[in-house]
């Protein structure tokens, strides 16, 4: 798995998701094993998109579920050919949609695979009908677990707080690469 900075991978194809991904919980892995297949289907590299830190720790101040190096193992896991890692910074809060999605050109996604609530770019814009207007864009429903809730890194912070690990461990599916660390400084 390669790891590049914004703007500098050049692709001639590839199938995309992007994300924040903290935690790469059951909800992230389905959509992450879905662009991997289209991916493998249309014979184009996997390529995921990330931020660190995730927005919601940036403008919130909320704790991180996995490091970044937690997540970028994850996604090495789940077959991800390259990473791009955003970072989170006050400069790239007032990246505008047309700006991200011109950067988006550069690798010349065939397939861009998203949860139904994605947005981007500076004040989150940009929506799944932005995309749509320059590429193919999948659109997979959000997981839910057995109570009806939908999975999400914000109900998984939650739990953790709450001291629920059992919870939250069912939720983030396989948690090898979650550190002894992170659950240490949620229970802080």
């Amino acid at each position: 798995m390669e790891i590049h900075a914004p703007g500098t991978l050049k692709l001639p194809a590839s199938a995309l998701t992007i994300g924040a991904l903290d935690g790469v919980h059951l909800g992230h892995k389905a959509l992450l094993v879905k662009t991997k297949l289209r991916a493998e289907q249309l014979e184009v590299p996997f390529v995921v998109y990330t931020f660190d830190p995730p927005p919601k720790v940036y403008f919130k101040n909320c704790q991180m579920i996995t490091s970044l190096d937690e997540k970028l193992n994850r996604l090495e896991m789940l077959g991800a050919e390259h990473v791009i890692v955003g970072q989170f910074n006050e400069a790239f809060t007032k990246q505008t949609v047309s700006a991200f999605i011109e950067e988006l050109h550069l690798i010349k996604p065939v397939e861009i695979w998203e949860g139904p609530n994605f947005q981007f770019g500076k004040d989150r814009k940009g929506t799944i009908d932005d995309l749509r207007a320059h590429f193919n864009v999948g659109v997979l429903n959000p997981l839910q677990c057995d109570q009806g809730e939908l999975i999400s890194s914000t109900r998984i912070r939650k739990l953790l707080l709450q001291g629920n690990y059992s919870s939250a461990k069912k939720l983030l599916g396989d948690v090898r690469h979650i550190s002894f660390l992170a659950e240490k400084n949620f229970a802080v």
